[in-house]
């Protein structure tokens, strides 16, 4: 699949592509510049990528992030909203979970 959902060829604003490629859980994932982690992800056809408290699977929701449901793991700083962080071409991003409260607990005991 492309990591453009409209392809170069029929894009009517002429935009040139700069090709990266992030990882995500160890998978590499085409993308172009420009496009935020959450667009390269739901190219790829990821529609979720995070787990909440009830094990309920998330992605993006809002899309401009002021919901928090589409926070991944992005070269080691946590918490990042997939929606608002454009992808880096070598980006190591690593999915989240809350389900019970798991994600939380080992972190308190860490410290």
């Amino acid at each position: 699949m492309s990591p453009r959902l409209v392809p170069a060829g029929a894009d009517a604003v002429g935009r040139t592509e700069t090709p990266l490629t992030i990882t995500v859980d160890g998978e590499p994932l085409p993308g172009v510049a420009g496009q935020t982690i959450a667009g390269v992800l739901l190219a790829a056809g990821r529609r979720s990528w995070r787990a909440g408290p009830s094990g309920a699977p998330r992605g993006v929701f809002c899309g401009i992030g002021v919901c928090f449901d589409c926070l991944v793991t992005v070269n080691g700083a946590r918490d990042v909203r997939a929606c608002r962080r454009r992808a880096a071409d070598g980006d190591a991003v690593i999915t989240q979970s809350r389900a019970d409260g798991r994600a939380e607990r080992a972190e308190k005991e860490e410290r």
